[in-house]
């Protein structure tokens, strides 16, 4: 039986390559004609397969509709939020989850670092979308135009002098993120804090979210919060794979990455 449904399966993305005739099917499958039918018309009961006009095959309006409504029900945040709670105690910082929707960032989700220096960051509100790693990230995936539209219309105010100054400079970093695959905010919004950033991607490569480590530099130098950015990347892809649902292994932070660091009591605004 599982032989038979590996086959069946091996159908499907056969068939995305493009419309086959039963000889194609039964050839690539390596089986008899009649095995390949039989496989084509179990599939073609449940809609994942359409037999056309002039005899050949082509993945079925089942599969589309199934594989819309999979990922209508998806929420990324209950997907990551286990692993940004690990990243959190692994690293010991705020952790962030944001997504951009109808022109702005906002959060979704936030774990609170261990430390008394606490981020007054919130669920719900939107980030400074010129400075803000994560939206460095969600802003650089946007298609060509969009992305130049959304750069133009935004305010460009000078928060610190390492801010983002007009949207010509913003362009150039942001094609550099699309590049590179991960984002900073090194005292662009406050000069005491420090954030890297790395993205959440569906099954079609695109950005879907942006999570974040964000410290203040009288816990964490910038170059130690910047050593922690492999630790991000490997969890926003592992986050990607169970979004996404594609296999791989799971590859949640390494607790030995951990590096204990003096506490501190004055509170510091993200």
């Amino acid at each position: 039986m599982s032989q038979t449904v590996d086959r069946a399966l091996s159908i499907l993305p056969l068939l995305a390559e493009g419309p086959a005739d039963l000889g194609g099917v039964a050839n690539r499958l390596d089986v008899h004609k009649s095995t390949a039918l039989r496989l084509l018309r179990t599939l073609s009961e449940h809609g994942l397969v359409y037999r056309q006009g002039d005899g050949r095959y082509r993945l079925g309006a089942r599969l589309f509709a199934l594989a819309q409504e999979a990922v209508e029900h998806l929420d990324v945040r209950e997907i990551a939020h286990p692993h940004l709670v690990r990243l959190g105690e692994t690293c010991g910082h705020t952790v962030h989850l944001a997504v951009y929707e109808e022109g702005e960032v906002l959060y979704i989700d936030k774990v609170d670092s261990r430390y008394p220096v606490r981020m007054y960051s919130r669920v719900g509100k939107t980030v400074p979308m010129s400075v803000a790693a994560v939206a460095k990230l969600l802003l650089a995936d946007l298609p060509e135009s969009e992305r130049r539209s959304v750069v133009e219309r935004l305010d460009y105010p000078l928060y610190t002098p390492r801010s983002t100054p007009h949207a010509a400079a913003y362009l150039k970093e942001l094609a550099t993120v699309r590049e590179q695959g991960w984002a900073t905010d090194l005292g662009g919004h406050e000069e005491s804090i420090n954030c890297v950033a790395a993205p959440v991607r569906g099954a079609d490569g695109r950005v879907v979210a942006a999570m974040s480590v964000s410290a203040p530099n009288v816990v964490v130098t910038t170059e130690e919060l910047l050593a922690l950015l492999p630790l991000v990347r490997r969890t926003a892809d592992t986050v990607s794979r169970e979004y996404a649902g594609t296999p791989g292994p799971a590859d949640p932070p390494d607790a030995a990455h951990h590096t204990q660091h003096p506490q501190h009591t004055e509170n510091k605004e993200a």
